[in-house]
């Protein structure tokens, strides 16, 4: 995956940055400690993407103090997930965010273009796996990536997924969110040429057991090529197509 160390090596050789002002850049320290976190500013120098803020849990004060380093170690793009409406309305008195409600995720700065070798296409069972859906999309098109949502396609009415064979069959990654039996990563795993990546939700009546109903359907998936995440992690999937679809030929 390209990195800020690449760039930065990349800079030097065509003379842009000296061998003096790169050596000042890398040896910066890999954390801010602010007492009640540790900012991973060399996040982007190992995996190729920033480190992103999980809501849940947080105060607004930790939250703000976290954004404050990361704004100062030149992070353009901060991504805030599983954050509360509330949290969003303190959070934007102090810096513009662009805030989605149904996903919980907060953003501040701008959306890159996307720069990745393909599309990911995220596909969801019913309309109630839209916020988990989200997640992953806006996660993925925060590190760069193009996005096609295909919503509501899933094994009720088959039809709707076949009416979009050309998106799906065209796609560097899929990502499939679903719940109740969550079959709907095993429909588009045997139609596919590239990695899917399964997201069991919580959606679903008693038997589903809050997900583990789906999250045991895909894992025991016959089609092969189907990767699993956590229930309702939209995160950890748009994360990880992310990294698919950045990945180079070496």
């Amino acid at each position: 995956m390209r990195n800020d160390t690449k760039a930065i090596l990349e800079a030097v050789q065509k003379g842009e940055m000296t061998v003096e002002e790169a050596l000042l850049v890398l040896k910066k320290a890999p954390f801010d400690d602010i007492g009640y976190a540790k900012v991973d500013t060399h996040r982007t120098v190992r995996q190729g993407a920033a480190e992103v803020i999980f809501g849940a849990g947080k105060t607004v004060g930790q939250m703000l103090g976290i954004v404050e380093q990361m704004k100062k170690n030149g992070q353009q793009t901060i991504l805030i997930t599983r954050l509360s409406e509330e949290s969003a309305e303190q959070i934007s008195a102090v810096y513009e965010m662009d805030y989605h409600k149904d996903a919980g995720i907060g953003l501040i700065g701008s959306m890159p273009a996307p720069n990745g070798i393909g599309k990911i296409v995220v596909a969801t069972g019913g309309t109630s796996d839209i916020p988990v859906a989200e997640e992953a999309a806006l996660t993925a098109e925060v590190y760069g990536n193009e996005v096609t949502r295909l919503y509501d396609v899933g094994v009720a009415g088959l039809h709707r997924l076949l009416a979009h064979l050309d998106d799906i069959m065209s796609a560097s990654v899929v990502i499939a969110v679903a719940g109740m039996e969550g079959a709907l990563a095993s429909v588009i795993g045997g139609l596919v040429d590239c990695p899917v990546i399964a997201v069991p939700t919580s959606v679903g009546y008693g038997a589903s057991f809050g997900g583990l109903s789906a999250l045991l359907s895909m894992l025991n998936s016959c089609a092969s090529g189907v990767s699993v995440v956590n229930i309702d992690n939209g995160f950890g999937a748009g994360y990880l197509a992310s990294r698919i679809n950045h990945m180079e030929v070496k």
